[in-house]
């Protein structure tokens, strides 16, 4: 794979044990986002500390994510796993509605203890196509790379029309005690990007998904 150069977000090199002051906001964030009633076509996600609302995707973004999931789904038929969608996942009173996720095919085992959605330990691969303006684009490059990584979920993909040209990037060895990924393979869109673990092993996600370099 050929992988373009990228400046890695950020991230913290020691993660300080969670402060009473901490524990305490996170169980406010979660009684407050579990109340809430949102108009149509918006969702909360609770990320690093704060509840963030976002309205759903544009057609280009929902058209990425629905190739992605059909071609998942066939890739995936012949094992107890699938692509979900619009399922919220939980992680230590955080919330997050990725935009594709593979699990498997039966989520009840796996619901989390209040039944508002599946538990992060379950994900085998996390997907987010990026929308644009910088606090979107910031969310899903910076702040979601960091809790996923927190999560330990093995694989997360980015594709990203918003930079340069379109790319797409795939973290791997997520290290959660440093809310970071050590491995990240970058591509082009119109280059071939490859899942390189899990039981979507050698999926790719190529031309035929993302569509052509954008102008």
């Amino acid at each position: 794979m050929t992988a373009l150069a990228h400046e890695r977000p950020q991230a913290m090199s020691d993660v300080q044990p969670e402060s009473q002051n901490e524990s305490d906001l996170d169980e406010v964030l979660w009684q407050a986002w579990k109340a809430m009633e949102l108009p149509e076509g918006y969702r909360a996600e609770i990320i690093e500390g704060a509840i963030e609302v976002s309205p759903t995707g544009r057609l280009s973004h929902a058209q990425i994510i629905n190739r992605l999931r059909r071609a998942l789904d066939k890739f995936l038929e012949d094992s107890e796993y699938v692509c979900h969608q619009d399922t919220n996942v939980i992680h230590k009173r955080k919330g997050w509605i990725p935009d594709a996720f593979v699990a498997p095919e039966d989520l009840e085992p796996y619901a989390d203890e209040d039944g508002l959605g599946v538990e992060a330990k379950v994900l085998q691969l996390v997907v987010e196509v990026v929308s644009p303006g910088k606090r979107n684009q910031d969310r899903d490059r910076i702040r979601k790379r960091r809790e996923y990584a927190r999560a330990g979920i093995p694989v997360y993909v980015i594709i990203d029309d918003y930079d340069n040209s379109g790319t797409v990037s795939v973290l791997s060895a997520p290290v959660p005690e440093r809310a970071r990924y050590e491995d990240e393979h970058r591509v082009p869109y119109g280059t071939d990007a490859l899942i390189p673990e899990g039981p979507a092993k050698g999926f790719v996600i190529g031309e035929d998904i993302t569509g052509p370099k954008r102008a």
